[in-house]
């Protein structure tokens, strides 16, 4: 209880630092007068530039960051625990390459048609549709394990994805760069007209955690032992898959393809937490939020003014956590 205690002190601190450096650096660092400044004059008509910067660019990035890194860090412990396999990950189930579809198809064919909610709402429809796939793919198997459904995951994934390049090589050659952007994860569209969308997302997984907690929790020990229970297992997995699926796909709808949060994070924070989901999901939330707020940082500051896909930063975090484990293992 002390270490769980603890994590959450330590999270906390780290989350307000972390959202604190996040709207102070960028293409133009603010100071802290600067901050302080830009605030005092938000009750006013017209803002200044750096209070623009900061209303209109870094609090709506700095929110988005942490919707995602949580919503992602939600999903991947959920899926960790529903297919009893340490290396699922929301990307692993076809979710991103259905997104990417989606988005590749507005960015190649149709262009800005519903404005700023093109992208968003053809991302989000590809994910739904690739996870719908997944679940009739699953669905008429006879057999139903955790195995079966990442098998389905990675046979969708891999249909999406040869789409995705056949969508590319065909199309608009000038949107080449976007799509590169994209697939490589950035938050660049946070506005706070969409925000509110991801955040609709992560609510579906808490509200998910909050009424199926317990049986949440009898999948931990075995599916044998969830069915004595007169829980019905497909039911379940099929529930938190497509909660996980529309979490996953609003998210994405904004940021791209951000990978490594959904793996590496629950393994960060079960050393430290109950191995209930009660109070595990929280905590992986916090650290999620955490994390995906310092890769932004970094993602912005190291060739700055340049912006690096914040995919990039979390590939190589997460590349090196798995090097760390398995090194960890084999000693």
């Amino acid at each position: 209880m002390v270490k769980y205690l603890l994590a959450w002190l330590v999270g906390v601190f780290a989350l307000v630092t972390a959202f604190m450096l996040s709207i102070k650096f960028g293409s133009v660092t603010l100071s802290f007068s600067d901050l302080a400044s830009a605030l005092a004059e938000l009750s006013r008509d017209e803002l200044s530039i750096t209070s623009r910067i900061l209303v209109d660019i870094r609090l709506p990035r700095a929110i988005l960051a942490v919707i995602a890194g949580a919503g992602l860090a939600m999903v991947g412990g959920l899926l960790q625990t529903s297919t009893q396999n340490d290396l699922a990950d929301p990307f692993l189930f076809g979710l991103s390459s259905g997104a990417s579809v989606g988005a590749v198809l507005i960015l190649t064919q149709f262009g800005d048609a519903l404005g700023i909610w093109s992208l968003p709402i053809a991302a989000f429809t590809g994910g739904i549709v690739s996870a719908a796939a997944v679940i009739s793919l699953f669905t008429i198997q006879k057999r139903k394990g955790g195995n079966d459904l990442i098998l389905c995951g990675l046979a969708i994934s891999f249909l999406f994805g040869a789409l995705t390049s056949f969508l590319i090589y065909s199309g608009d050659q000038r949107a080449a760069s976007s799509i590169l952007f994209w697939t490589m994860g950035g938050l660049g569209l946070a506005r706070w007209e969409n925000i509110g969308f991801a955040a609709c997302g992560v609510l579906v997984i808490l509200v998910l955690v909050f009424k199926r907690c317990r049986q949440l929790d009898t999948l931990l020990v075995s599916e044998q032992t969830t069915r004595s229970l007169g829980i019905n297992v497909h039911r379940l997995k099929s529930e938190i898959f497509f909660c996980c699926a529309l979490c996953t796909a609003s998210i994405v709808s904004l940021t791209g393809v951000i990978g490594f949060i959904g793996l590496m994070v629950p393994h960060l924070v079960r050393p430290f937490s109950s191995v209930t989901h009660k109070q595990s999901i929280p905590l992986i939330a916090l650290w999620g939020a955490v994390i995906l707020l310092f890769g932004d940082l970094i993602s912005r500051t190291v060739l700055a003014p340049q912006e690096l896909p914040v995919g990039i930063v979390t590939a190589a975090l997460g590349g090196l956590f798995v090097l760390y484990r398995v090194g960890y293992q084999k000693s």
